[in-house]
């Protein structure tokens, strides 16, 4: 009898877990984030361009190559013609 209610506890411990790992990857977005919501959570003055200093991650890293008037600040057009960042593993060269 304590075999099999240890079994049963060790089973659902394991299901759960599985389960709760599941639930993350669909929470997951399928592409990049839009422009739009680019802007909504780095813009924190809300004066519809980018600083330097709201910047984030890639955008932080290259922003000297999407500030393309080179005024300090990236604009919704510049970011729309900006490169997209290659996704994935890197390549060994």
């Amino acid at each position: 009898m304590k075999k099999v209610i240890l079994s049963i506890a060790v089973l659902l411990c394991t299901a759960t877990g599985v389960l709760g790992q599941e639930g993350k990857r669909g929470d997951r977005p399928d592409g990049p984030p839009s422009i739009t919501k680019i802007f909504k959570d780095l813009d924190t003055n809300e004066d519809g361009k980018i600083a330097l200093k709201e910047a984030k991650g890639p955008l932080k890293k290259d922003f000297k190559k999407i500030d393309l008037d080179e005024d300090g600040f990236i604009t919704k057009k510049e970011l729309e013609k900006a490169p997209k960042p290659k996704r994935g593993r890197k390549q060994e060269k």
